[in-house]
């Protein structure tokens, strides 16, 4: 009789660090706390015993309060190349109850720096295997962003155009949680950028080996990813509800009228003549004050869309308003939509704004 088909998963990842500062990241209890879960969870509890045939355990938490334990037995150490350790998911929310599996990791010297590579054996499921893969890539992403000299930088890389509001509204929002990131300059469909955006528009942005498109997915992955820096949707049900649907409305409605078939008519003219197309640009004056004046209604008396503090809606909305303001209708357009000129003004003088201004160089930013 054939023996049941086991599954595993493998990792590989490069991190600019000692060896040695690698090792200790996973068996020294006080470190493992401050990285051993994937993003957007913590490590509420840790003991390890870091010998062989000594006992680890982890307790982690998810932000609704759901906890999870695991634990294991080191089965090999030698410091600072391998490591080896039983893996299993223990108390009333364990998604394998009952099963032992097998973590190896070898701690390699490369340019300067360390590869890790992992395997995790023992799966009785592609599933299982599946779930732990992604779980991996986000805690690796977490022990890169602790040891590596360049912290998030050698984890968060975004791919864009510096001009483009929806890149600005990626960096502010980056801005904001506080994480340094690396900045690639990258054309519509380029084929960097068509590797993690099968339509070929930017921004694209990676986490490791974890990869995302489109700004709102993006906004709402730093945001609950990273504890750091403000909340970027407000903590009620119809807050979160209103940011969503103000996200919707720019992207939708607002975007099409006051970039594409204003801002763009001016700076990349088609008209005739090489001339800004008036016609495109007239028809898209009779909608922008109706838009606008339905953004002044939602400030009112507050400097935010939604929810009293800043949020996700802002970050979209201000880099369209700015380059509004610039073109040669435009302060005329916000003269007559006090709230807004008042809230952006407000937003102006952000950090997060002032620092992703696109006429500075992307180097000049974390």
């Amino acid at each position: 009789m054939n023996a049941p088909e086991k599954f595993e998963l493998t990792q590989v990842r490069f991190m600019r660090a000692p060896r040695e500062k690698v090792f200790d990241a996973f068996v020294d209890a006080a470190v493992l706390r401050q990285w051993h879960c994937p993003r957007g969870m913590s490590v509420t509890e840790g003991r390890s015993d870091p010998r062989s045939g000594g006992e680890w355990q982890l307790a982690m938490q998810a932000r609704d309060g759901t906890r999870h334990v695991v634990g294991g037995t080191f089965r090999d150490l030698k410091r600072p190349e391998r490591l080896v350790y039983t893996w299993a998911w223990l108390g009333e929310n364990s998604p394998l109850p009952g099963l032992e599996t097998l973590v190896e990791i070898q701690l390699s010297e490369r340019d300067g720096g360390t590869e890790l590579s992992l395997r995790h054996s023992g799966f009785p499921a592609g599933a299982a295997r599946d779930a732990h893969t992604q779980g991996w890539q986000s805690t690796l992403n977490k022990l890169v962003d602790h040891v590596d000299t360049r912290g998030t930088a050698a984890n968060l890389v975004l791919l864009g155009d510096v001009r483009s509001t929806y890149t600005r509204t990626v960096r502010m929002a980056l801005a904001e949680k506080g994480l340094s990131y690396t900045m690639r300059s990258c054309a519509p469909h380029a084929p960097e950028l068509l590797a993690l955006n099968p339509f070929g528009r930017i921004p694209a942005f990676r986490d490791g080996e974890i990869s995302l498109f489109e700004t709102s997915a993006i906004v709402m992955y730093l945001d609950e990813a990273f504890g750091a820096g403000p909340t970027l949707r407000p903590g009620s049900i119809l807050g979160r509800t209103r940011c969503e649907q103000w996200v919707s409305a720019i992207n939708a409605y607002m975007y099409d009228t006051m970039v594409r078939r204003y801002v763009l008519q001016y700076v990349f003219p088609r008209g005739e003549g090489g001339q800004p197309d008036r016609a495109v640009i007239d028809a898209a004056l009779k909608e922008m004050p109706g838009q606008l004046a339905a953004l002044d209604r939602a400030y009112g008396a507050g400097d935010w869309l939604v929810g009293g503090a800043l949020s996700a809606a802002d970050l979209f909305i201000a880099p369209i308003l700015a380059y509004v303001e610039g073109m040669p209708e435009g302060k005329a357009l916000l003269e007559a939509v006090p709230n807004v000129r008042r809230a952006q003004a407000e937003l102006c003088q952000r950090p997060s704004f002032t620092s992703t201004d696109p006429s500075l160089p992307p180097a000049a930013h974390p």
